[in-house]
């Protein structure tokens, strides 16, 4: 397996049902895909910050019991809170108060890593958004590189920078994975499938898209390949594309497409391999979005 770097931010969801009910469940997209990373046997390191407080102390133990190992770096700021209020049709919106700095030297980390992936509030967010830049410029030099924008437009500021720093990082990863909503915020009005070809363009080998109840798109090397939606009983969609992304990056490891030697396989990979890679995580996915909150799968409940 490969040793994977994740770069970003943790946050203590708070949930708000249609109902009123609110519970707090340990997120944040980036802290989502090291725990679907683990619990998929991946050796999965997360790279973030958090306060000396309960919610901090909350978030390390969710971390801990899924076998992630947590790097924290040098911060003075409470964890970050997100309040996620859950639509009567399981869709969420979220409103965070979060600070993101990524102090300190984290060297070592990169250079151990074998494959990194960054995105979310992580990469938008300055100070620390410049330290994951210089991540990601690091370790392009001997691992993979995947990332997420997962956009979240009440925090990251006005559109076109944050357009110019997202085409920055994906032209420097390997791996892309967005939502449509991402992409509808990004590039109003384009087409789904014009801004894959237009990404896959710039830099990386494979770029997927996923549509909601709709599906998934996947450009590999500007070809684009369509996956049928699964039906699935929807409970919320709360960590559901970090899911996705986690079991993307666990199931192109297993194909031998990130990690050492993985960027130049992936450029040569044939589209059956990618398909059944990208079908595995809708699996995943749709597994997540049938229990409350960001509560990735295992290799089990995936049936392997």
């Amino acid at each position: 397996m490969s040793r994977v770097l994740v770069v970003g931010e943790c946050v203590l969801d708070e949930v708000e049902t249609a109902d009123g009910t609110v519970t707090a469940h340990p997120g944040g997209s980036p802290a989502n895909v090291a725990v679907g990373l683990a619990r998929l046997s991946q050796d999965a390191t997360l790279l973030t910050e958090l306060g000396d407080d309960p919610a901090g102390a909350a978030i390390l133990a969710h971390l801990a019991a899924a076998g992630v190992t947590t790097a924290c770096a040098e911060s003075s700021t409470r964890t970050p809170v997100a309040r996620a209020t859950i639509g009567p049709d399981g869709a969420a919106t979220y409103a965070f108060d979060i600070a993101w700095t990524l102090a300190g030297d984290h060297g070592a980390l990169v250079d151990g890593a074998t494959h990194v992936h960054t995105g979310s509030i992580a990469a938008h967010i300055d100070p620390g958004a410049r330290a994951v830049e210089d991540i990601v410029e690091a370790a392009r030099t001997h691992a993979t590189v995947s990332y997420d924008p997962n956009v979240r437009a009440s925090l990251v500021g006005e559109r076109s920078a944050v357009v110019d720093r997202t085409e920055w990082i994906v032209a420097r990863s390997d791996v892309v994975k967005a939502s449509d909503e991402d992409l509808d915020w990004l590039y109003p009005g384009t087409p789904v499938a014009d801004v894959l070809r237009a990404w896959c363009a710039s830099g990386p080998s494979l770029v997927v898209a996923t549509l909601g109840a709709e599906g998934s798109l996947a450009c590999l090397r500007g070809e684009i390949l369509e996956v049928a939606p699964l039906r699935v009983d929807v409970v919320d969609t709360v960590g559901a594309g970090d899911s996705y992304m986690a079991a993307l990056v666990d199931g192109l490891a297993r194909a031998g497409l990130v990690g050492p030697g993985g960027r130049e396989r992936l450029a040569v990979t044939d589209a059956a391999t990618v398909r059944g890679v990208v079908e595995r995580a809708a699996r995943a996915a749709a597994i997540t979005v049938s229990r409350a909150g960001a509560n990735p799968p295992t290799l089990a409940e995936l049936g392997e």
